[in-house]
């Protein structure tokens, strides 16, 4: 029988660091059920410590989630660990993951400790967390680039101090796969006791080697990896979940372990997450990118038709991809779209399904096949109505033709106040966000303009992302329609919005 390889998300705290992938509490709490749905045996929920709205977040994850374990990340601070607890309370199994760096750059440059000084802030965060649960888990951070005989008395030191798991974050992406899981191997066997811990890795993907360092340590005696929906994460991201469970899973041949994923919840998880925090997937992405299946060469077809292993390592549909298409259209009733938001995992009030329901009836008028994707941008889309509205968009009117300079005009609401303007611009969105900007000055500088189409089809929704930067703070917007000038409004206003509200965030990097 093959080992248990654990699979620990950290979608909604590393992957929220992501500039502009700020996640709402119930933003939070959608990714948490599907991820329960997946099956991923530890999901870390954020960084209680951060904001008030990071610890209502782990709180409201704590609350609702059952089947997998939840974990809150902290410094080795006591303060940290205290409120990490204190979130975690509601959970039907928890953990505390808490961390100090071991690097010398790190240990001398930031925090301006000794080694001696950072090992005993390390086994004073340890017994610290002991006190609120059974299951604690210690990082080093920045172990990569750590001297060896400083990690393995770290690591000692916490093992007696009572960790249960012991991550080795190879926190800027420096290393190589021979390397890093020799590291790892080092450690298991010069350390006393590691046979009574878990070793986890936590991988970051700069040199592009985060998959291939954690599938290293795997194959070292690493029994968790630390990993992301769709690589979301820090710069250029964490490993990505999706690759580390189909790379076990396939290759069984040189894996002695495998995990408990149900990978046909692959897909509609990584869409989610797309929908929510705006980042769209590259169509050429491994396992849930578009083309993962598609097979554009004629000899590639040639064979895949008289044997689909001759091009294909994995099924389409092991992982998600399978027709998606729903008989909602209409002339269904509530019940119907209750019962359909349900298997999907989506779960509103009275007043929200009830402005849920209005949308999709509009769409469907627009629209003529609804798929699970229209579904969740159109939860998206209400869930985001729900933020403090100081913008709201009332009319637009785009006129654009072939020889003249295209303009906008709309009406939008101001803190409650009806106000119009008009402008033009190079194109019928650059004329919209002008005539915006003409109401609300908001001084911010955009960065990112993306559209996607949602499904397939001239009727498809396009789905507009919108990151603005103001003093600092970057934050995605999102909006979606059939017509996408009208996407790209809600997507502004949906970003303004976001400004709008307090951050408090201060995320720490592992």
């Amino acid at each position: 029988m093959s080992d248990h390889l654990i699979i620990f998300d950290t979608t909604m705290r590393d992957g929220e660091q992501s500039p502009g992938a700020s996640m709402t509490k119930d933003d939070k709490i959608r990714i948490a059920k599907a991820l329960e749905r997946l099956r991923v045996d530890v999901i870390e929920a954020g960084f209680p410590a951060a904001s008030n709205g990071d610890f209502e977040a782990v709180r409201a994850v704590a609350e609702t989630v059952r089947d997998s374990r939840i974990c809150a990340l902290t410094r080795a601070r006591e303060a940290d660990i205290i409120r990490a607890g204190e979130a975690l309370k509601p959970a039907a199994a928890n953990r505390i993951h808490t961390f100090i760096a071991t690097s010398p750059i790190h240990m001398q440059a930031k925090l301006r400790m000794t080694p001696e000084q950072v090992l005993e802030a390390a086994v004073m965060a340890v017994r610290t967390a002991r006190q609120f649960t059974d299951d604690v888990e210690f990082s080093a951070e920045d172990a990569g680039r750590s001297d060896e005989d400083f990690l393995c008395r770290i690591v000692d030191a916490v093992i007696q101090a009572g960790a249960r798991a012991i991550n080795i974050p190879d926190t800027v992406g420096y290393n190589l796969p021979d390397r890093f899981g020799q590291l790892i191997r080092n450690l298991r066997e010069r350390v006393p006791n590691s046979d009574k811990v878990i070793f986890s890795v936590h991988c970051h993907n700069d040199l592009g080697l985060a998959v291939a360092n954690s599938l290293s340590a795997v194959q070292n005696g690493a029994r968790q990896v630390e990993c992301t929906i769709n690589a979301l994460g820090e710069r250029a991201g964490n490993a990505a979940l999706e690759e580390i469970v189909m790379a076990v899973r396939t290759r069984r041949d040189v894996f002695t372990c495998d995990t408990r994923i149900d990978t046909t919840q692959i897909v509609p998880v990584s869409k989610l997450v797309s929908t929510i925090t705006g980042f769209p997937v590259q169509p050429n992405k491994a396992i849930v990118g578009a083309n993962a299946f598609a097979h554009e060469s004629g000899i590639h077809q040639d064979g895949v038709l008289k044997h689909r292993e001759t091009y294909e390592i994995m099924r389409a549909e092991d992982v998600g991809w399978s027709t998606n298409r729903i008989s909602l259209g209409k002339l269904s009733g509530r019940a119907a779209f209750r019962a359909r938001l349900q298997e999907l995992g989506i779960t509103l009030n009275d007043d929200r399904l009830n402005a849920a329901f209005a949308r999709f009836k509009d769409l469907a008028d627009r629209k003529s096949e609804i798929f699970d994707e229209d579904l969740q941008a159109l939860v998206s889309n209400e869930v985001q109505t729900s933020l403090a509205e100081h913008y709201r968009l009332g009319y637009l009117k785009v006129c654009s033709e072939m020889g003249c300079r295209p303009e906008a005009t709309l009406e939008m609401l101001v803190d409650g106040v009806e106000k119009t303007s008009h402008a033009s611009g190079s194109g019928p969105v650059d004329a919209t966000f002008k005539a915006i900007e003409a109401l609300a000055n908001s001084g911010a500088t955009l960065l990112l303009y993306s559209v996607n189409a949602i499904t397939t089809g001239t009727d498809a929704q396009g789905e507009v992302t919108v990151r603005l930067e103001k003093a600092g703070r970057v934050v995605n917007g999102q909006g979606a329609d059939t017509d996408i000038v009208i996407a790209s409004a809600k997507a502004y206003l949906n970003a303004l919005n976001r400004l709008a509200q307090p951050s408090g965030r201060k995320h720490p990097q592992l």
